[in-house]
Protein backbone atom coordinates (compact mmCIF):
# COMPACT_ATOMS: atom_id res chain seq x y z
CA UNK A 1 0.00 0.00 0.00
CA UNK A 2 2.29 3.22 -1.01
CA UNK A 3 1.45 5.44 1.63
CA UNK A 4 2.54 9.36 0.53
CA UNK A 5 6.15 10.03 2.61
CA UNK A 6 7.26 13.67 1.02
CA UNK A 7 6.07 16.30 -1.62
CA UNK A 8 9.10 18.19 -3.25
CA UNK A 9 9.12 21.16 -6.25
CA UNK A 10 11.15 22.56 -8.03
CA UNK A 11 11.54 25.37 -10.54
CA UNK A 12 13.62 24.87 -13.57
CA UNK A 13 13.39 28.53 -16.11
CA UNK A 14 14.49 27.21 -19.25
CA UNK A 15 15.30 30.29 -21.10
CA UNK A 16 14.14 30.03 -24.92
CA UNK A 17 17.04 30.29 -27.71
CA UNK A 18 15.49 32.87 -28.96
CA UNK A 19 12.59 34.56 -27.93
CA UNK A 20 9.27 34.02 -29.97
CA UNK A 21 6.19 36.24 -30.79
CA UNK A 22 2.25 34.95 -30.58
CA UNK A 23 -0.59 37.11 -31.57
CA UNK A 24 -0.65 38.04 -28.53
CA UNK A 25 2.38 37.84 -26.46
CA UNK A 26 5.68 37.25 -26.64
CA UNK A 27 7.41 34.35 -25.08
CA UNK A 28 11.26 34.68 -23.53
CA UNK A 29 11.40 31.73 -21.48
CA UNK A 30 9.36 28.91 -20.00
CA UNK A 31 9.29 28.10 -16.24
CA UNK A 32 8.26 24.40 -14.87
CA UNK A 33 7.05 23.12 -11.84
CA UNK A 34 8.44 20.32 -11.33
CA UNK A 35 7.02 17.78 -8.46
CA UNK A 36 8.04 14.51 -6.68
CA UNK A 37 6.07 12.64 -4.59
CA UNK A 38 7.22 9.99 -2.82
CA UNK A 39 6.00 6.81 -1.17
CA UNK A 40 7.00 5.02 1.95
CA UNK A 41 8.27 2.13 -0.37
CA UNK A 42 10.70 4.27 -2.05
CA UNK A 43 8.79 4.53 -5.20
CA UNK A 44 8.60 8.27 -6.85
CA UNK A 45 6.13 9.99 -8.95
CA UNK A 46 6.72 13.05 -11.02
CA UNK A 47 4.37 15.93 -11.85
CA UNK A 48 4.31 19.09 -13.81
CA UNK A 49 3.14 22.30 -15.01
CA UNK A 50 4.19 25.38 -16.33
CA UNK A 51 4.36 29.33 -16.40
CA UNK A 52 5.49 31.83 -18.83
CA UNK A 53 8.59 34.23 -18.85
CA UNK A 54 8.47 34.89 -14.84
CA UNK A 55 5.74 33.47 -12.89
CA UNK A 56 7.19 29.84 -11.62
CA UNK A 57 6.89 31.05 -7.79
CA UNK A 58 3.35 31.20 -7.67
CA UNK A 59 3.19 27.57 -9.28
CA UNK A 60 5.37 26.47 -6.12
CA UNK A 61 4.47 28.46 -2.97
CA UNK A 62 0.52 26.81 -3.95
CA UNK A 63 2.36 23.53 -3.65
CA UNK A 64 3.90 24.26 -0.52
CA UNK A 65 1.56 26.56 1.07
CA UNK A 66 -1.58 25.14 0.50
CA UNK A 67 -1.65 21.55 -1.37
CA UNK A 68 1.21 19.34 -0.05
CA UNK A 69 0.09 18.86 3.41
CA UNK A 70 -2.86 17.41 2.26
CA UNK A 71 -1.20 14.31 0.94
CA UNK A 72 1.56 13.35 3.21
CA UNK A 73 0.64 10.51 5.15
CA UNK A 74 -2.42 9.28 2.57
CA UNK A 75 -2.71 6.60 1.05
CA UNK A 76 -1.55 7.51 -2.91
CA UNK A 77 -4.47 4.82 -4.37
CA UNK A 78 -6.69 7.53 -2.88
CA UNK A 79 -6.68 9.44 -5.96
CA UNK A 80 -10.30 10.89 -6.21
CA UNK A 81 -10.60 11.62 -2.60
CA UNK A 82 -7.31 13.64 -2.31
CA UNK A 83 -8.16 15.22 -5.68
CA UNK A 84 -11.53 16.29 -3.90
CA UNK A 85 -9.80 17.64 -0.89
CA UNK A 86 -6.93 19.40 -2.62
CA UNK A 87 -9.62 21.17 -4.80
CA UNK A 88 -11.38 22.13 -1.39
CA UNK A 89 -8.56 23.30 0.27
CA UNK A 90 -8.15 25.64 -3.00
CA UNK A 91 -11.49 26.59 -3.38
CA UNK A 92 -11.30 29.89 -1.92
CA UNK A 93 -8.25 31.08 -3.57
CA UNK A 94 -7.57 29.63 -6.80
CA UNK A 95 -10.27 27.55 -8.56
CA UNK A 96 -8.46 28.28 -11.84
CA UNK A 97 -4.68 29.67 -12.83
CA UNK A 98 -1.65 28.80 -10.69
CA UNK A 99 -3.22 27.07 -8.01
CA UNK A 100 -5.15 24.31 -10.36
CA UNK A 101 -2.15 24.44 -12.15
CA UNK A 102 -0.20 23.28 -8.92
CA UNK A 103 -3.00 20.75 -8.17
CA UNK A 104 -2.88 19.28 -11.71
CA UNK A 105 0.76 18.26 -11.06
CA UNK A 106 0.64 16.97 -7.63
CA UNK A 107 -2.59 14.94 -9.51
CA UNK A 108 0.04 13.86 -12.15
CA UNK A 109 2.13 12.77 -9.90
CA UNK A 110 0.11 10.25 -7.96
CA UNK A 111 -0.77 9.14 -11.00
CA UNK A 112 2.41 8.23 -12.10
CA UNK A 113 3.56 6.57 -8.72
CA UNK A 114 0.76 4.70 -8.46
CA UNK A 115 1.72 3.01 -12.00
CA UNK A 116 5.30 3.04 -10.90
CA UNK A 117 4.25 0.88 -7.90
CA UNK A 118 1.92 -1.24 -10.46
CA UNK A 119 5.45 -1.39 -12.36
CA UNK A 120 3.41 -0.40 -15.52
CA UNK A 121 3.31 2.13 -18.32
CA UNK A 122 0.92 4.78 -17.22
CA UNK A 123 -1.12 3.80 -19.90
CA UNK A 124 -1.76 0.39 -19.65
CA UNK A 125 -2.28 1.20 -15.84
CA UNK A 126 -5.15 3.52 -16.86
CA UNK A 127 -6.84 0.87 -19.27
CA UNK A 128 -4.95 1.34 -23.04
CA UNK A 129 -6.81 1.28 -26.20
CA UNK A 130 -3.33 1.47 -27.65
CA UNK A 131 0.17 0.10 -26.89
CA UNK A 132 2.43 0.61 -29.52
CA UNK A 133 1.50 4.00 -31.01
CA UNK A 134 -0.52 7.09 -31.74
CA UNK A 135 -1.13 9.50 -34.38
CA UNK A 136 0.50 12.96 -33.96
CA UNK A 137 0.13 15.96 -35.16
CA UNK A 138 3.56 18.27 -36.32
CA UNK A 139 3.03 21.78 -34.24
CA UNK A 140 5.04 24.75 -35.06
CA UNK A 141 4.80 27.33 -37.99
CA UNK A 142 5.69 30.12 -35.31
CA UNK A 143 5.99 34.27 -35.96
CA UNK A 144 10.10 34.78 -35.67
CA UNK A 145 12.31 37.62 -36.89
CA UNK A 146 13.73 37.10 -40.59
CA UNK A 147 11.20 34.04 -41.11
CA UNK A 148 9.80 34.09 -44.69
CA UNK A 149 6.43 32.68 -45.96
CA UNK A 150 9.23 30.37 -47.86
CA UNK A 151 10.97 29.42 -44.79
CA UNK A 152 7.38 28.61 -43.06
CA UNK A 153 6.17 26.60 -46.59
CA UNK A 154 9.66 23.99 -46.08
CA UNK A 155 8.97 23.60 -42.38
CA UNK A 156 5.69 22.20 -42.67
CA UNK A 157 6.58 20.40 -46.01
CA UNK A 158 9.20 18.77 -44.04
CA UNK A 159 6.61 17.70 -41.59
CA UNK A 160 4.99 15.57 -44.48
CA UNK A 161 7.96 14.10 -45.04
CA UNK A 162 8.54 12.47 -42.01
CA UNK A 163 5.01 11.17 -42.31
CA UNK A 164 3.12 13.54 -40.56
CA UNK A 165 -0.54 13.52 -41.78
CA UNK A 166 -1.05 17.10 -40.00
CA UNK A 167 0.58 19.91 -39.12
CA UNK A 168 -0.70 23.39 -37.25
CA UNK A 169 0.61 26.82 -38.00
CA UNK A 170 -0.05 30.18 -36.33
CA UNK A 171 -2.18 32.72 -37.52
CA UNK A 172 -3.56 36.17 -36.74
CA UNK A 173 -0.83 38.38 -36.14
CA UNK A 174 -0.25 39.80 -39.58
CA UNK A 175 -2.35 41.36 -42.02
CA UNK A 176 -4.95 39.70 -44.05
CA UNK A 177 -3.29 39.80 -47.25
CA UNK A 178 0.00 38.33 -45.44
CA UNK A 179 -2.08 35.37 -43.64
CA UNK A 180 -3.13 34.55 -47.32
CA UNK A 181 0.01 34.60 -48.88
CA UNK A 182 1.50 32.08 -45.56
CA UNK A 183 -1.69 29.71 -45.94
CA UNK A 184 -1.16 29.65 -49.55
CA UNK A 185 2.43 28.43 -49.39
CA UNK A 186 1.71 26.19 -46.64
CA UNK A 187 -0.85 24.44 -48.46
CA UNK A 188 0.71 24.27 -51.52
CA UNK A 189 3.52 22.59 -50.05
CA UNK A 190 1.57 19.96 -48.12
CA UNK A 191 -0.75 19.05 -50.78
CA UNK A 192 -4.52 18.33 -50.10
CA UNK A 193 -4.20 15.32 -48.07
CA UNK A 194 -2.39 16.35 -45.11
CA UNK A 195 -4.74 18.22 -42.18
CA UNK A 196 -4.26 21.92 -41.90
CA UNK A 197 -4.35 23.27 -37.82
CA UNK A 198 -4.36 26.76 -37.41
CA UNK A 199 -3.78 28.25 -33.89
CA UNK A 200 -5.21 32.17 -33.08
CA UNK A 201 -3.94 32.62 -29.54
CA UNK A 202 -6.93 34.84 -28.63
CA UNK A 203 -5.52 37.12 -31.74
CA UNK A 204 -9.54 38.73 -32.28
CA UNK A 205 -11.34 40.64 -30.25
CA UNK A 206 -14.49 41.08 -32.17
CA UNK A 207 -16.42 38.11 -34.58
CA UNK A 208 -16.29 40.88 -37.52
CA UNK A 209 -12.82 40.30 -37.48
CA UNK A 210 -12.17 37.04 -36.84
CA UNK A 211 -14.86 36.33 -39.90
CA UNK A 212 -12.69 38.57 -42.37
CA UNK A 213 -9.74 36.13 -41.61
CA UNK A 214 -11.98 33.23 -41.40
CA UNK A 215 -13.02 33.94 -44.77
CA UNK A 216 -9.62 34.08 -46.03
CA UNK A 217 -8.61 30.53 -44.12
CA UNK A 218 -11.42 28.80 -45.30
CA UNK A 219 -10.51 28.25 -49.58
CA UNK A 220 -7.50 26.46 -47.81
CA UNK A 221 -9.50 23.84 -46.27
CA UNK A 222 -8.13 23.86 -42.43
CA UNK A 223 -9.38 20.95 -40.15
CA UNK A 224 -9.85 23.75 -37.11
CA UNK A 225 -9.51 27.22 -35.58
CA UNK A 226 -8.24 27.42 -32.24
CA UNK A 227 -8.36 29.84 -29.75
CA UNK A 228 -9.64 32.57 -31.64
CA UNK A 229 -10.96 35.04 -28.92
CA UNK A 230 -10.15 35.46 -25.37
CA UNK A 231 -10.85 32.01 -23.36
CA UNK A 232 -13.80 34.28 -21.74
CA UNK A 233 -15.40 35.44 -24.52
CA UNK A 234 -17.48 32.54 -24.73
CA UNK A 235 -20.53 34.15 -27.11
CA UNK A 236 -18.00 35.08 -29.93
CA UNK A 237 -16.71 31.74 -30.12
CA UNK A 238 -20.72 30.24 -30.09
CA UNK A 239 -21.55 33.27 -32.95
CA UNK A 240 -18.10 32.32 -34.72
CA UNK A 241 -19.00 28.47 -34.54
CA UNK A 242 -22.30 28.98 -36.25
CA UNK A 243 -20.98 31.06 -38.60
CA UNK A 244 -17.94 29.29 -40.24
CA UNK A 245 -17.36 25.71 -41.27
CA UNK A 246 -14.14 26.11 -39.88
CA UNK A 247 -13.90 23.88 -36.25
CA UNK A 248 -13.67 26.46 -33.74
CA UNK A 249 -11.19 24.84 -31.00
CA UNK A 250 -10.83 25.46 -27.38
CA UNK A 251 -10.13 24.90 -23.73
CA UNK A 252 -6.52 24.54 -23.51
CA UNK A 253 -6.08 27.58 -20.50
CA UNK A 254 -9.37 26.31 -19.02
CA UNK A 255 -9.42 24.74 -15.68
CA UNK A 256 -12.78 22.44 -13.96
CA UNK A 257 -14.92 20.11 -15.78
CA UNK A 258 -17.71 22.83 -15.23
CA UNK A 259 -15.86 25.56 -17.74
CA UNK A 260 -15.85 22.52 -19.96
CA UNK A 261 -19.86 21.81 -19.22
CA UNK A 262 -20.75 25.51 -20.02
CA UNK A 263 -18.28 25.37 -23.37
CA UNK A 264 -20.33 21.86 -24.70
CA UNK A 265 -23.79 23.16 -23.94
CA UNK A 266 -23.55 26.68 -25.38
CA UNK A 267 -21.84 24.80 -28.48
CA UNK A 268 -19.16 27.46 -28.36
CA UNK A 269 -16.90 24.88 -29.55
CA UNK A 270 -17.10 20.76 -31.30
CA UNK A 271 -13.49 20.17 -30.68
CA UNK A 272 -11.49 20.31 -26.67
CA UNK A 273 -7.61 20.80 -26.56
CA UNK A 274 -8.11 20.04 -22.69
CA UNK A 275 -4.40 20.29 -21.02
CA UNK A 276 -3.94 17.92 -18.31
CA UNK A 277 -1.29 20.41 -17.05
CA UNK A 278 -3.67 22.91 -16.76
CA UNK A 279 -7.35 21.92 -15.87
CA UNK A 280 -7.03 19.46 -12.49
CA UNK A 281 -4.42 16.68 -13.88
CA UNK A 282 -5.07 13.50 -15.30
CA UNK A 283 -8.19 13.20 -12.59
CA UNK A 284 -10.10 15.70 -14.01
CA UNK A 285 -8.59 15.55 -17.48
CA UNK A 286 -10.65 12.34 -17.81
CA UNK A 287 -14.00 13.70 -16.14
CA UNK A 288 -14.03 16.27 -18.95
CA UNK A 289 -13.40 13.34 -21.31
CA UNK A 290 -15.75 11.05 -20.32
CA UNK A 291 -18.50 14.31 -20.64
CA UNK A 292 -17.12 15.04 -23.71
CA UNK A 293 -17.42 11.54 -25.26
CA UNK A 294 -20.95 11.37 -24.33
CA UNK A 295 -21.39 14.50 -25.97
CA UNK A 296 -19.82 13.28 -29.88
CA UNK A 297 -17.28 15.23 -29.29
CA UNK A 298 -13.44 14.39 -29.43
CA UNK A 299 -10.68 16.10 -27.20
CA UNK A 300 -7.56 16.47 -28.96
CA UNK A 301 -5.34 17.50 -26.02
CA UNK A 302 -2.94 20.68 -26.04
CA UNK A 303 0.79 20.42 -25.80
CA UNK A 304 2.88 18.36 -23.54
CA UNK A 305 3.09 15.22 -25.18
CA UNK A 306 4.93 13.24 -22.67
CA UNK A 307 2.06 13.26 -20.28
CA UNK A 308 -0.77 13.49 -23.05
CA UNK A 309 0.76 10.49 -25.15
CA UNK A 310 -1.10 8.38 -22.48
CA UNK A 311 -4.12 9.91 -22.16
CA UNK A 312 -4.78 9.84 -26.15
CA UNK A 313 -3.48 5.78 -26.17
CA UNK A 314 -5.88 5.51 -22.87
CA UNK A 315 -9.07 7.66 -24.01
CA UNK A 316 -11.43 6.69 -26.60
CA UNK A 317 -12.67 10.06 -28.23
CA UNK A 318 -9.23 11.10 -28.84
CA UNK A 319 -6.96 10.83 -32.14
CA UNK A 320 -3.53 13.08 -32.02
CA UNK A 321 -1.09 14.02 -29.57
CA UNK A 322 0.33 17.58 -30.29
CA UNK A 323 4.05 16.39 -31.86
CA UNK A 324 6.44 19.56 -30.73
CA UNK A 325 9.99 18.46 -32.99
CA UNK A 326 12.21 20.26 -31.36
CA UNK A 327 12.50 22.18 -27.89
CA UNK A 328 12.93 25.58 -29.72
CA UNK A 329 9.38 26.51 -28.00
CA UNK A 330 8.43 24.54 -25.51
CA UNK A 331 11.36 23.09 -24.03
CA UNK A 332 10.72 21.02 -21.38
CA UNK A 333 12.28 18.02 -22.86
CA UNK A 334 15.47 19.71 -21.47
CA UNK A 335 14.37 18.80 -18.23
CA UNK A 336 13.98 15.15 -18.79
CA UNK A 337 16.11 12.17 -19.55
CA UNK A 338 13.94 10.37 -21.82
CA UNK A 339 12.28 12.07 -25.27
CA UNK A 340 9.86 10.15 -27.16
CA UNK A 341 9.74 9.24 -30.78
CA UNK A 342 8.17 9.72 -33.58
CA UNK A 343 8.16 7.47 -36.65
CA UNK A 344 6.26 8.00 -39.77
CA UNK A 345 3.81 10.76 -38.59
CA UNK A 346 2.98 8.56 -35.13
CA UNK A 347 4.54 8.60 -31.72
CA UNK A 348 5.80 5.37 -30.38
CA UNK A 349 4.28 4.72 -27.29
CA UNK A 350 6.99 4.57 -24.03
CA UNK A 351 7.33 1.14 -22.67
CA UNK A 352 8.71 1.85 -19.10
CA UNK A 353 6.91 2.52 -15.97
CA UNK A 354 4.68 5.31 -15.36
CA UNK A 355 5.25 8.44 -17.28
CA UNK A 356 8.33 6.55 -18.82
CA UNK A 357 11.22 9.03 -17.84
CA UNK A 358 12.67 11.10 -14.65
CA UNK A 359 13.72 14.58 -14.51
CA UNK A 360 17.25 15.29 -15.42
CA UNK A 361 19.67 16.12 -12.21
CA UNK A 362 22.19 17.94 -13.93
CA UNK A 363 19.21 20.16 -16.26
CA UNK A 364 17.65 20.54 -12.77
CA UNK A 365 21.26 21.99 -11.28
CA UNK A 366 21.08 24.12 -14.59
CA UNK A 367 17.93 25.34 -14.42
CA UNK A 368 16.92 25.02 -10.97
CA UNK A 369 16.03 28.45 -9.58
CA UNK A 370 16.96 28.80 -5.76
CA UNK A 371 14.68 31.53 -4.35
CA UNK A 372 16.30 33.44 -1.96
CA UNK A 373 15.73 32.21 1.75
CA UNK A 374 15.57 28.71 0.39
CA UNK A 375 19.10 26.52 0.80
CA UNK A 376 18.00 23.98 -2.45
CA UNK A 377 16.82 24.14 -5.80
CA UNK A 378 13.81 21.66 -4.42
CA UNK A 379 11.94 22.25 -1.21
CA UNK A 380 10.44 18.96 0.37
CA UNK A 381 7.06 18.94 2.79
CA UNK A 382 6.95 15.70 4.65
Amino acid sequence: MPVIASVSVCIARVPLAAPVTFSTRRVTAREYCLVRIRSTDGVEGLGYCYAVNSAGRLLSVAVTDLLAARLVGQDSHRVEGLWAEMYQEALLVGRTGAVMRALSALDTALWDLNARSAKLPLYRFLGAKALDRVPGYASGGYYLPGKTTEDLAREMAGHVQDGFKAVKIKVGLESIANERKRMAAVREAIGDDTRLMLDANNAWKDLPTALEYLRCFEPFNPFWIEEPFSPDDLDNHVRLARATPVTVATGEVEAGRWRFKDLIALEATTLLQTDATVCGGITEWRRIAATAASHGIMVEPHAWHDVHIHLVASTPNTTYVEWMPDDHIVNFRKVIDRQLVADDGDLLLPQGEGLGFQFDDAAIEQYGVIYPGEQNRWITIE
